[in-house]
């Protein structure tokens, strides 16, 4: 079986957008004119086609990542078959609770489609996905949607691009009336006005640019051309000597530049109105790099820690990326992956480097939103997604046995806010334990924990919203009834000064006793030191740091990684109410041992019992989430908003107008936002809503900490 598709006509894309910016409704019209569906599915009747779980339907509100596969002929071509190009589209969720899945996806995809609203341009989701896009290297083209809305303005969105997410955006297009008066756009690059026509905006009509319009058509024209001639020195001065460049060298320049990250075009229009979609469509064949267009892909050889290269080829080594673990009814567990290099057919075996396991694939899908489509093989440059796995999870490497590498795994973020849950009955009991592990497989930002003194079960994840949803999917998917606690913090704790203490565990029984003995020095972690930097004899990981500057033996080799181990395990539990400790630097400096009595378990427990000592002593202290909130309001409210933000322990940042309304930026501890929609709602007469995400941990005031260690006890 040969590739239906040459991979320079792929383009793997996702729609990326703050909430309610408008993504998938772009989604649906780009599944419309691409043929997929024939009935445009609006996201406020619950009909969109990649909104297809029931939690989605009802908040209307995209929640998991779907991918989809379609064809797309560009406008300019439509009929020429040569031209047509194959797009695997993910669109993305934009509540901050599913970040998750916004950053997985941008890991798998060459290029990204950003969706802003024409009304509030540039918004706090939009720049947390900008960020994960900048650190996945993708290239972006950005659409300002929703320009037929009440308050609308092309050029206000456009400038908050530039303020706040890159110098480098470049407008393409300038819209033609706003508001109910949105007809059409200006194509800055062939200078010629485009309306769409016809049922559902299918056939686009072009035009002469408007005269009102024509001074400001040429200016910007000339700002976009001089932009992408700064690409080439030679090009350049040719034009600067008068000489202005054909199309098809600005288009290839541009191209050149979009998939270096050097310029972010700019789009408009009105999806729900069907208005520049198609020309958006153009822009991703245009610019939009495909899978030969990027780097090779970069991995670790298992077996000497060696970096690799794989270019996208069909005839290198197999090797592919899951990125997403999704349970359905029908088929069971799926694993979505997008292929890098080499081709893998249903039947055959993978080898997953970090289990050190093969697996038989059993069947291959292409992914339409939930419909699938069964196919034999999947090529370089593919996202496809597999049955048969069982023991894959997010951020898996698969690869072929005989060329084994390792690519680089997802960074997920820590899950700031926890429940308890309980089971209603001796049924659900053994229900709930599979449901929770077959969602904690599928979703990395969500954690399940049993309380070690009450044995209760804890969940945790990125907000409230979050944790609603599993509990949701818990009785949907599952039939699972649980009773739900209060939502918690994820407090943490660390130290804030230094200690010096020895910790000895002698137990005499008969026979053989145990012996351990420990001398250690603690302070906080240097954190502005990169963990790359360290030398040799101190390892870090993840909030902690062990260093080893024994001498001459004073405790044998072998009892070194028992020591480690006990204090990791004795800073598990906090000294103050009980939360982990972290970036907690160790150092192992002296002890003893005993020739017959030491053994592993003792320098274990006296590792775990010094480390604690330690902490007692070293001024501790209890750490807070801080959220980064941002509330949008009229602006009669504003004096109520930022005074019961204040209230909240909040720091005020900043505010601005955005169209009619205002922003107020604050810091806020997460402790403090538990309901706080119903409380906004009330004080604005439900007319202001708000945003917020993890920011960083703080040190909690004195006397909040006094209340938080005394409920704890």
């Amino acid at each position: 079986m040969e590739r239906d598709y040459p991979l320079e006509k792929v383009r793997n894309f996702g729609i990326i957008a703050h909430i309610d910016a408008g993504k998938t409704t772009t989604s649906e019209r780009v599944l419309y004119y691409t043929g997929v569906s024939h009935k445009i599915g609006e996201v406020h009747n619950g009909e969109a086609t990649t909104d297809w779980m029931e939690q989605e339907k009802e908040r209307g509100i995209t929640i998991t990542s779907a991918a989809v596969t379609c064809f797309w002929n560009p406008t300019y071509a439509p009929t020429d078959k040569s031209k047509k190009v194959r797009f695997n589209i993910i669109d993305t969720p934009g509540h901050i609770d599913f970040t998750v899945e916004v950053k997985r996806s941008l890991r798998v995809l060459d290029g990204a489609v950003v969706v802003f609203d024409g009304v509030a341009g540039v918004e706090p989701q939009s720049e947390t996905n900008w960020r994960y896009a900048d650190e996945a290297m993708v290239p972006r083209i950005c659409f300002i949607n929703k320009l037929d809305r009440t308050g609308a303005s092309f050029e206000h969105s456009y400038k908050t691009i530039l303020d706040r997410l890159n110098k480098n955006a470049v407008r393409m297009q300038l819209p033609i009336g706003l508001e109910e008066k949105h007809e059409g756009v200006i194509d800055l690059m062939r200078m010629k006005a485009i309306y769409f026509e016809g049922e559902m905006g299918i056939k686009l009509v072009e035009k002469e640019i408007p005269e009102d319009m024509k001074a400001d058509a040429e200016k910007y024209h000339a700002e976009l051309i001089e932009k992408i001639v700064e690409q080439d020195d030679v090009i350049m001065n040719e034009y600067f000597e008068g000489k202005v460049p054909e199309l098809a060298v600005l288009k290839s320049l541009l191209r050149k530049a979009v998939i270096a990250n050097k310029i972010f075009p700019v789009f408009a229009g009105s999806a729900l109105k069907n208005k520049g979609v198609q020309l958006v469509l153009d822009a991703v064949v245009d610019y939009l790099p495909s899978p030969l267009d990027i780097p090779a892909i970069q991995g670790i050889n298992p077996a000497n820690d060696e970096v690799i290269d794989r270019p996208a080829s069909d005839t290198e080594p197999f090797s592919a990326l899951a990125f997403k673990v999704a349970t359905d009814p029908f088929v069971g567990q799926i694993i979505f992956f997008r292929v890098y290099s080499g081709t893998l057919s249903a039947g055959s075996y993978v080898y997953n480097p970090r289990t050190g396991n093969k697996e038989r694939i059993g069947r291959i899908l292409r992914m339409h939103a939930n419909e699938r489509e069964e196919v034999k093989k999947v090529f370089a440059g593919e996202i496809a997604a597999a049955v048969g796995l069982k023991d894959t999870i997010t951020s898996d490497t698969l690869c072929d046995e005989n060329a084994p590498i390792e690519l680089y795994r997802i960074v997920f973020p820590e899950p700031v806010i926890s429940l308890r849950v309980e089971p209603k009955t001796k049924a659900d009991q053994e229900k709930m334990g599979m449901a929770l592990s077959r969602l904690a497989q599928e979703d990395p930002t969500f954690r399940v924990t049993t309380d070690p003194e009450t044995n209760e079960t804890i969940i945790a994840g990125m907000g409230e919203l979050h944790l609603e949803i599993i509990v949701d999917r818990m009785k949907r998917e599952f039939t699972v009834e649980t009773n739900v606690g209060k939502p918690q913090v994820a407090y943490r704790e660390t130290i804030t000064g230094e200690a010096q203490v020895e910790g000895k565990y002698i137990k005499q029984s008969g026979g053989r006793g145990n012996y351990g003995h420990v001398k250690i020095k603690i302070k906080p972690m240097d954190l502005s030191i990169d963990a790359d930097d360290l030398p040799k004899n101190i390892k870090r990981e993840k909030g902690f740091e062990f260093i080893n500057t024994l001498k001459g033996g004073a405790i044998p080799q072998e009892y070194i990684p028992a020591c480690e181990k006990g204090f990791k395990e004795g800073l598990d539990r906090g000294v103050l109410a009980g939360f982990k400790l972290e970036n907690v630097s160790v150092e192992l400096y002296d002890g003893s041992y005993h020739d017959v009595d030491s053994n592993e378990m003792a320098f274990k427990i006296a590792a775990s019992m010094a480390v604690q000592d330690a902490c007692k002593i070293a001024r501790p202290v209890i750490l807070e989430p801080m959220m980064n909130v941002e509330v949008v309001t009229p602006e009669k409210f504003m004096g109520d908003v930022t005074g019961s933000l204040s209230s909240k322990r909040g720091l005020i940042e900043g505010m601005e107008a955005r169209g009619m309304n205002q922003a107020v930026k604050a810091v806020v501890p997460l402790s403090e936002m538990f309901g706080y929609m119903t409380i906004l709602r009330s004080m604005t007469e439900g007319r202001a809503s708000f945003t917020m995400e993890f920011l960083r941990y703080d040190i909690v005031p004195v006397n909040v900490a006094t209340t938080i260690i005394e409920a704890r006890k």
